[in-house]
Formats: C-alpha cells, structure tokens, sequence
C-alpha cells in the first residue's frame, strides 16, 4: 500500500478527500498536510512553496501519491492576482518536479470549470474547447493542464485531472470561489436569515455534490493508466441549477426561507463560464456517473447543516 501525501487537507475538498482516503485505506497511509497544522485533524504543516520542505517531507514519510490540492480560487485570486499565479503556479511546479525526481507514482492535480472563457457553447461545454478564462485562476489552471500533460509526455509522470464544477459540501464553509453562495445559501436557510445572493437569480452554472465530487477523485486515481486518455483535465458534471433553482427546491422544506440578489463583481466571472457540462470522456475511459442530483442533493444539505447547528 503507497503512502499519500495531500497538500491543501485544510480546505473544503481537502478536509473531506483526507478523511475518505483514511477510511479507504488506513490512517497510517494518509499523510494531510496544509500550510496551517490542524492538531485535532491531525493535519501537520507543509508549506507546498517550500520545495526543499517537501522534499524532505516526501522522502521522510516514503511518499508514492500526492494529492496537491492547495490553491488561491477565483473570487479570492481577482484580489490578488500576481500572488495567486505565483502560489498556483510554484505550487504545481515544485509538486511536478519533486514526483519526478522522486519517484512519485501518481499525482491528483484538480482543475476547474473556470478554464472556460468566451467562444465556447455554454451547453454541454465538451471536454475539447478553446480554453480563454477571464480570470488568473482559470488561466492558472490552463496552464496547469498543459504542464501536467507535459510531464506525462516529456517524464512518464503519471498526472490525472478532473474540472471540477462548483463544489458542494456541508462539511466545511467553501472558500473564495464563485460558486460558494450554492452552500453559504444552506446556512442562511437553516438559521432563518434572509440569503443575500451574490449572483443573478437566473445564473445558471454547473455543480456537484460534495460527495460525488470525493468519488469522482478517487475512482480517476483507481483506475488503470492505460484508460486514462486525457492527460490535460477530465470535464466531469453533476448536475446544473441557477440561484432562484435551488432557492425554489429548499423553500419546499423552509418555507419561510427569503432571499436578495446583489450581484458583485463575481457576476461578470459567473457569466464567462459554462451552464452545462458533457463529460463524455469520463464516462467512456473510467466509468464516472454522478449520483446526487438537485433534489436529493437539497435534502441531505438541509439536515446535515442543521446537525452542524445542533
């Protein structure tokens, strides 16, 4: 059994990804690490900037999988953007050049629907589409792809992808992403505060459910090398809904449940992206098909944040 290394185990993804892998195979194969320690996670601290400190880290704990989450998003990235593709970028690059100095067998790097920009159908976006994003942390990620398939062609390194859609969880609150009023509008629901929506009511874009989004990275790193026929990033799609949507679908349970829509510069960023998704080729090389679609995807939000709550 290889040992795994996850850089960025703090995060939304991260958080949940650790604890599925540890259940998958053991907690003594499971190495989380994020910039910050988390002692009660026991999550140690790694700074994925540091390239001799993850060098020595990979060597130290035997290292053979590196799941290299850490990143700036795209709300947060448009702040700063200089600081994001500095920290994207060296991130990639001192992960890439490690697992190829050092034996890696296989490395998790995730992407993202924000690769896409202008002149792309905005239904059923294909995997093989003119890639213009609009924001550093798409255009990070482009060129993440590119390099990931890089060193696969030019060093045999074994790097797999998936764009993820906006991501939702109830295990953690999300993180700077344009997509997060999908699980912050959960939290208003449950408390009984009116949900200030930073998107138009009708900006539909595509998502998926937190636990989807874990067995969809997981069943990618599973599966034998030579199905794996896309080297720069897998579309992968769960299901597709606007704000008014799933305000409609959760006041089925929270009658009550109000809402207000004041869209803010992440409007114009939503609006470059796609409101479908085909992932075709996932399907066809390893199998994907999600299992949460917008209904049963509500319900489960509802009471697990309620728990939180409780």
């Amino acid at each position: 059994m290889n040992n795994i290394l996850i850089i960025g185990a703090n995060g939304q993804i991260g958080t949940v990804l650790t604890q599925k892998l540890k259940e998958e195979y053991g907690d003594a194969h499971i190495f989380p690490t994020d910039l910050n320690a988390h002692i009660e996670k026991g999550i140690q601290a790694l700074n994925v900037m540091d390239k001799e400190g993850l060098i020595q880290y990979i060597t130290q704990h035997q290292i053979k999988e590196i799941y290299h989450l850490a990143a700036i998003l795209s709300a947060s990235g448009e702040k700063a953007p200089q600081k994001a593709w500095e920290i994207n970028m060296g991130g990639l690059f001192n992960v890439l050049e490690c697992s190829k100095d050092l034996g890696i067998q296989k490395v998790f790097f995730p992407s993202t629907i924000a690769v896409f920009g202008e002149h792309i159908p905005l239904q059923q976006t294909s995997n093989f589409v003119p890639l213009e994003p609009s924001t550093v942390y798409g255009i990070s990620k482009v060129a993440g792809e590119l390099w990931s398939k890089y060193y696969f062609e030019k060093y045999g390194l074994d790097v797999r992808s998936v764009r993820y859609p906006g991501v939702i969880g109830y295990q953690s609150l999300a993180g700077g992403g344009t997509t997060d009023y999908a699980v912050d509008i959960f939290h208003s629901a449950v408390k009984n505060e009116t949900f200030h929506c930073f998107l138009d009511k009708d900006t539909t874009l595509p998502m998926i459910y937190m636990d989807d989004c874990i067995r969809a990275t997981i069943e990618l790193m599973k599966a034998p090398k030579e199905n794996i026929k896309v080297r720069t990033s897998y579309n992968i799609a769960g299901m597709s809904f606007s704000p008014i949507e799933i305000f409609n679908e959760i006041k089925k349970h929270v009658p009550g449940f109000e809402i207000e829509y004041n869209p803010d510069f992440r409007q114009a960023i939503a609006a470059s992206w796609p409101q479908s998704i085909d992932d075709t080729e996932a399907r066809q090389d390893w199998n994907w098909t999600p299992q949460f679609n917008l209904e049963d995807m509500v319900k489960e939000m509802l009471h697990q944040v309620a728990l939180k709550y409780t």
